[in-house]
């Protein structure tokens, strides 16, 4: 018989032919899923880096330099008909015009300087010449007889064979007589016109004159009849310069020294002198003075090489004055200035040859470069800015300007800017107006504090409401109570923004401004309302508090929560009328001096912060819940309270997942679009107002890229505020995870 010892015990073959497969199949498997993984999460970094990539390649044409090309040179066209007085071209920079010394308007081709047309002018010989405006291509010209002849260029498109061919043509559209605007020779005129009357201002040797011309429709013939109205003005001696502003309601007068009288013409019997101003500082002389583009602008150079910029603000008692705003200066004199036409761009033209272009808004220099010898005389912009041409000694030249973006720079998006019209200098974003003389305001200052604003708010609600929450359910609540309320919160998330901010927009923000007692009272009476029935709760005798199984007690804070609710509504009519005279808005706005837009901060708060805390509850209940029970269960166990436990071993231990939790949520409300889109009223301000609206980067970028043309300023622009959302989001959540590292080496050991 044999024993349990003579048994053999039997062997283990872990080289089966099934096991080999078995692990064939698993190492298999073990490397597909490190290489998935491995090319999963590099996709999810290449991604980042092309988006990251894409956006400055956008956004880079925004800083790059300008540049200038010469493309042609010839004899000056029509030369026999003396100096130009004036220069410019047709829109597509194919036909060009020039205006003589002796009053010949001369049309030639941009590309070779051959004539086109010299129209002769129809009254000889002028004393002075003015132009309106290079919009509006109307020039006049004064005549020794006292006389002004206006004249508009025309230019008429054809397709003929499918090649365009552009005619130019002059026009006179009040007649070619000529208008009688003084019983002397001017040696200096203005003209300002537009649908309901012209002004024109005429200087001579000794006298100085204003007239008005009121146009009236006749019903009849249709025809448009001249009502004429003229004033004298005081003379200003040794007179540089004319100019009436766009609305026609002041003149300035300048002389070579730049002493500059400006004259209210508003009422032309009663003209007044307004005020005298010193344009230019020291000895140096008067060289040009010009309308910038929308005719509010006066740019005034001088021959130190000081270009300033001055418009009309209005001071305490709603007077208008002419302000210095800001200036650009050259090392040497200047000779020439020529504006933009649609843009707020200006170039320069000084005594070296050198060509400086400038734009207003942005104070940024594109262009300096020399581009002729110390003769020329004169530049002019075409009028899409993509041309310049130059008259030197040696003849005309055409020269290509690439310049797409001088409106943009460092200072003008996150500094300061003093926009025309306006009483200071300020952060404004208006990409945008009715008409087309309009200064973009590109400051991304007001859309990156619109998006702290709101994000500030919605965090300022749900942190503290989504931590406590997360505590109480994770370490207070009864389990079966938790399975149903966690996931009831996480349900919350799945609900689309859309609809949260529709609702605020058009339901929660009405209701609040109605019943804005009951939102402060609310603040005050539920804490003290759930901390009384607490307390009563507390000494209810231990029969009925015992018939609530323990952590289900939160169920009868609902009845509660509802009723002090409803009170609160209930008595928000009462407490206006005891308190704030039956206005609590009204009281807000007047006594308090606080603007009040019904889609305020407060609302986004409420609407963001409900969609925020689902976020954060969630990943803070996961945090706090997988806290290892052994901590707790040894804390408790060596004396320490519940609460003690939870602050002082549990919320340590799970604060890195807490910190998280956070720094998602602020993610989330940073990025979110439509909530803020549809209850803040989405108006770019500057200030931390609860009651004033905002407008953050993410609903700026939702509302304004599906309208702006492609490749402008604009568009580049809002791609460069998607990179600074980028980049924000970049920068916190990279300082979260090093805090949150500190805090899981810190408190590891626990």
């Amino acid at each position: 018989m044999s024993t349990k010892a003579d048994q053999k015990i039997p062997e283990l073959d872990f080289d089966t032919p099934a096991l080999k497969r078995h692990r064939k199949v698993r190492a298999f498997k073990d490397r597909s899923a490190s290489v998935g993984i491995a090319i999963g999460g590099s996709s999810v970094i290449l991604a980042v880096l092309l988006i990251c990539f894409y956006l400055m390649y956008e956004v880079a044409p925004l800083f790059s330099g300008a540049s200038i090309e010469q493309k042609d040179s010839y004899a000056v066209p029509a030369a026999e008909s003396g100096k130009s007085l004036y220069l410019t071209s047709e829109e597509q920079a194919e036909v060009g015009f020039r205006v003589a010394e002796n009053g010949d308007m001369v049309y030639f081709n941009v590309a070779d300087g051959s004539v086109i047309e010299n129209v002769k002018n129809p009254l000889g010989q002028p004393t002075a010449f003015a132009v309106e405006s290079d919009t509006s291509r109307m020039i006049a010209f004064a005549y020794a007889d006292g006389r002004v002849l206006v004249a508009q260029q025309v230019y008429k498109t054809t397709y003929p064979e499918g090649e365009r061919v552009i005619t130019p043509s002059i026009e006179y559209p009040y007649g070619t007589e000529g208008i009688q605007a003084a019983d002397f020779a001017p040696r200096h005129l203005s003209i300002r016109d537009n649908e309901d009357r012209m002004t024109l201002a005429v200087v001579g040797d000794q006298q100085a004159q204003v007239v008005r011309l009121s146009k009236d429709v006749n019903f009849i013939t249709e025809e448009v009849e001249l009502t004429e109205d003229s004033a004298d003005i005081p003379f200003v001696d040794g007179t540089h310069s004319l100019l009436i502003s766009g609305d026609q309601r002041y003149l300035y007068v300048a002389n070579a020294a730049g002493d500059m009288s400006e004259f209210d013409i508003r009422d032309i019997d009663d003209v007044q002198l307004k005020e005298q101003i010193d344009l230019i500082d020291g000895d140096a002389q008067l060289v040009s003075m010009r309308y910038l583009l929308g005719q509010s602008s006066v740019m005034v150079a001088d021959s130190a090489g000081r270009v300033s910029q001055w418009f009309n603000v209005r001071d305490d008692n709603n007077v208008e004055h002419l302000t210095y705003i800001r200036d650009v200066k050259h090392p040497t004199g200047l000779v020439d200035m020529a504006m933009e036409h649609r843009r707020k761009g200006f170039a320069t033209l000084d005594d070296r040859g050198v060509v400086s272009i400038f734009n207003a808004t942005s104070s940024r220099q594109v262009i300096d470069e020399r581009i002729s010898d110390g003769s020329a005389t004169m530049i002019s912009f075409a009028p899409r800015a993509n041309g310049l041409l130059l008259e030197d000694g040696k003849g005309l030249h055409f020269f290509e300007v690439d310049n797409e973006h001088p409106e943009v720079s460092w200072s003008s998006i996150w500094g300061k800017v003093w926009y025309e019209g306006y009483q200071e200098p300020t952060y404004t974003w208006q990409s945008s107006a009715a008409n087309n003389d309009f200064e973009p305001k590109y400051s991304l200052m007001p859309l990156a504090f619109g998006t702290l604003k709101a994000a500030f708010y919605a965090m300022l609600m749900a942190v503290p409401l989504a931590i406590c929450g997360a505590i109480y359910t994770a370490y207070f609540m009864a389990p079966g109570l938790r399975r149903k309320v966690k996931p009831v919160i996480e349900l919350m998330e799945a609900l689309p923004t859309v609809i949260l901010g529709f609702l605020a927009g058009l339901f929660f923000a009405p209701f609040l401004e109605e019943n804005l007692a009951a939102a402060f009272s609310i603040l005050i009476v539920l804490p003290l309302g759930i901390l009384l029935f607490a307390f009563i709760w507390s000494r209810m005798p231990q029969s009925i508090r015992f018939m609530v199984p323990d952590g289900w007690q939160p169920m009868l804070l609902i009845p509660v929560v509802v009723l002090l609710g409803w009170f609160c509504v209930a008595m928000s009519p009462v407490i206006e009328l005891s308190f704030f005279d039956g206005n609590i808005r009204g009281f807000i706005t007047n006594d308090l001096g606080i603007t009040f837009d019904q889609r305020n901060a407060l609302v986004v708060g409420f609407a963001m912060g409900f969609a925020v805390i689902p976020t954060i509850f969630s990943i803070t209940e996961d945090a706090i819940f997988s806290v290892p029970k052994a901590l707790t269960q040894g804390s408790l166990a060596l004396g320490a309270t519940y609460w003690q436990t939870m602050t002082r071993v549990v919320l340590p231990t799970a604060s890195p997942g807490i910190f998280s939790a956070i720094m998602i949520g602020m993610g989330r409300a940073v990025g979110e679009t439509m909530i803020v889109l549809m209850a803040t009223g989405n108006t770019p301000i500057m200030d931390f107002n609860i009651f004033e609206g905002m407008r953050t980067l993410a609903a700026n970028l939702a509302v304004e890229v599906p309208e702006s043309e492609v490749g402008s300023s604009h568009y580049r622009i809002l791609f460069l505020a998607a990179f600074v959302l980028f980049a924000f989001t970049f920068i916190v959540n990279t300082i979260a995870e090093s805090v949150r590292q500190h805090l899981r080496k810190k408190y590891g050991s626990l």
